[in-house]
């Protein structure tokens, strides 16, 4: 029995009984926080790197102020329980990258992503990220690839702007160019883009396997976090997860159907390495604190 089979046993034993009810759990998906204003072979639009200085890449301003109080993690706060549950998280993940028990191809590109939405993907991603760049040998790239309900704009206080979609729709954009550099140290952030009526299908597009393949061998040190479409709502959320090196599958505990999590798991079974990670767990004793599924929080 695989790891994941494990979990999704163990995850069986966390349904609540549909005939009782009980107290909502501290809500761990994207805070309601304002809003700020705000192809062929040839085709070497990617290769641009965006380590040349400031002119490479924009500058955009993060409120960490407000991050943290809506209770993600910040590089002033890296004592908190939240920080080192997310330590927990993010170090089978480093260790893959580095190479672990067996090479994993792109093992630095890693996608967040869950079976439906309100999962917590979103906080997940962003708390991922944020403790990745805390390394003192990493830099990240967080990626705003949920086209369809771009949450990054909203959560980190950012205005929206060209990003993702544009590059792969326009040949004369450079990576480079919509890169914004933060004020977080070493995070760098890409954003959805501009909405189009086929932003998803992009996501399954040559122009997307080119530039992921080309970002995952530019840059080594460089960790790709991907807050991606749940797996349930699009058939362009699997095309994506094929391509990357690992998954972190967000369940929310006492939610989520157990259909779902089997069908969405399914989906992604080709990718080499999964981990589990359980949301809004109450019963936090009865969930186990290692790798094959994940920490409850």
């Amino acid at each position: 029995m695989s790891l994941i089979e494990k979990a999704v046993e163990r995850l069986e034993g966390l349904q609540p009984d549909p005939l009782k009810k009980s107290g909502s759990p501290v809500p761990r998906d994207n805070p309601p926080l304002p809003t700020r204003p705000g192809e062929a072979g040839a085709d070497h639009r990617w290769a641009a790197p965006d380590t040349a200085g400031p002119a490479a890449s924009r500058q955009a301003d993060i409120d960490v102020d407000r991050l943290a109080a809506a209770g993600f993690i910040t590089q002033s706060a890296t004592g908190s329980l939240i920080a080192e549950e997310f330590r927990v998280i993010k170090r089978p993940l480093l260790q893959n990258v580095l190479g672990g028990a067996a090479p994993v191809r792109n093992a630095n590109l890693i996608m967040v992503t869950s079976s439906l939405p309100g999962e917590g993907k979103s906080f997940t991603a962003i708390n991922l990220a944020m403790s990745i760049a805390m390394e003192l040998d990493r830099t990240v790239l967080l990626v705003d690839a949920d086209v369809a309900r771009p949450s990054l704009p909203r959560v980190l206080g950012l205005p929206d702007q060209k990003g993702l979609l544009d590059v792969l729709q326009d040949k004369s954009l450079k990576l480079s160019d919509v890169l914004l550099r933060t004020n977080v140290d070493k995070l760098t952030v890409l954003l959805a883009g501009t909405q189009d009526a086929q932003a998803t299908e992009l996501l399954a597009s040559e122009a997307m396997g080119r530039l992921l393949d080309d970002i995952a061998r530019r840059y080594a040190d460089r960790i790709v976090i991907f807050d991606s479409p749940p797996l349930l709502m699009t058939t362009e959320s699997r095309v994506l997860a094929s391509r990357m090196g690992q998954i972190v599958f967000v369940v929310r505990a006492e939610e989520t159907p157990q259909n779902a999590i089997k069908e969405a798991l399914g989906a992604i079974d080709a990718c080499p390495v999964k981990l589990m990670v359980l949301n809004q767990a109450r019963n936090v004793e009865n969930v186990a604190y290692g790798y094959d599924y994940g920490y409850g929080y």
